[in-house]
């Protein structure tokens, strides 16, 4: 596995793109939020909290309720506006001398690093060995890294004990569960663990909730690291209907609902696969296994394959922005059954040229 230095790939395109002006109206793979949300429960609870605007935001219980979700101290909570804060706050409160970002995953921790004067090396995972990680392919003095799991955009799982052998004393673990909770049991995860030195996992609830406009998400990291991530942040930093949101969504119940969610997904997920796979012989290959709520899939000529998509009314993300794949790739996003047989349909005219 390479190591390749910070250079030549736009770091600040995400999939809203493919989706913002005239893409309004296509059906919608390229955004990794899950569609039918926020839930009508969830958009009540945040509705209600609309009465507290005059207060400045309290977010005591939103992060008492978070530490119990993970069963931690409060102590090793913080709460942030969305994953994309934490990334920022990592890159400028913490003191490193070597950041290394595993790619290809998403692109805004790397770019948070850059803005924030660092330089930063990539290790680059590449295809014909699945996008697995390699432990020993982390450079031994990298004091900084940063890894997805499950990974945006390859929807690798890596396991927890591969993920472990990369903490070393002097350095900062980052991964980022921002999928996490879209995969069944969360097995593999390292949310709540306190054995692992120097681990900062973040989470967000923006993508299983449909909370992407209202910004949440949180780290869970040693006390000392959240107290140098928390000076970083502005005063009040979540916003209340942030902060109610965050509460809803670790409550018991929310949690019972999202665990039947993964288990929906890994089966559109199967059913998206599994119909992708019919194209093999054109030239379309799908990363697998694939455990994230979305699919990355080369295929010839893929650029002119997601024009032609979008003539047809559906809207995929392009893969050349994430260092280590190029214009050969999309992504897309799993959708209910219904919505993947449309696809794949116009998938199959998209192909013909």
């Amino acid at each position: 596995m390479p190591i390749e230095p910070a250079l030549g790939h736009d770091l600040r395109h995400h999939g809203d793109a493919e989706v913002r002006d005239d893409g309004g109206t296509l059906v919608d793979l390229a955004v990794n939020v899950r569609a039918d949300t926020p839930p009508a429960w969830l958009r009540e609870r945040v509705a209600a909290s609309l009465a507290g605007l005059a207060a400045y935001p309290d977010g005591r219980a939103a992060r008492a309720a978070v530490a119990a979700r993970h069963g931690l101290p409060v102590e090793r909570v913080l709460l942030t506006a969305g994953a994309a804060e934490a990334f920022v706050l990592l890159a400028r409160a913490l003191k490193v001398s070597r950041p290394v970002v595993v790619h290809p995953q998403f692109t805004e921790p790397e770019a948070a690093l850059r803005d924030a004067g660092h330089t930063v090396d990539r290790v680059l995972l590449r295809e014909a060995g699945g996008f697995r990680l390699d432990p020993a392919a982390v450079p031994e003095d990298a004091d900084l890294v940063v890894v997805g799991n499950p990974t945006n955009p390859t929807s690798v799982l890596h396991p927890a004990k591969a993920l472990a052998r990369l903490a070393r004393p002097g350095r900062t673990l980052v991964v980022d569960e921002a999928f996490m909770d879209a995969v069944p049991g969360e097995r593999e995860a390292l949310a709540g663990r306190t054995d692992v030195p120097g681990l900062v996992v973040l989470r967000s609830l923006t993508k299983t909730w449909g909370l992407a406009g209202l910004r949440i998400g949180y780290v869970l990291a040693a006390p000392e690291i959240v107290t140098e991530l928390e000076q970083a942040q502005p005063l009040w930093p979540v916003s209340t209907p942030a902060l109610a949101a965050a509460e809803a969504c670790v409550a018991p119940a929310a949690l019972e609902e999202a665990a039947g969610a993964a288990l929906r997904i890994a089966e559109d997920r199967s059913c998206l696969v599994a119909g992708l796979r019919e194209f093999a012989s054109r030239g379309l290959r799908v990363v697998e296994p694939a455990e994230g709520p979305f699919v990355l899939l080369r295929v010839p000529d893929a650029a002119g394959v997601r024009e032609r998509l979008r003539a047809l009314g559906y809207a995929a993300r392009r893969g050349d922005t994430f260092p280590g794949l190029d214009e050969d790739w999309l992504r897309l996003a799993v959708r209910d059954r219904e919505t993947t047989e449309g696809f794949l349909r116009a998938l199959d005219r998209a192909l013909a040229g």
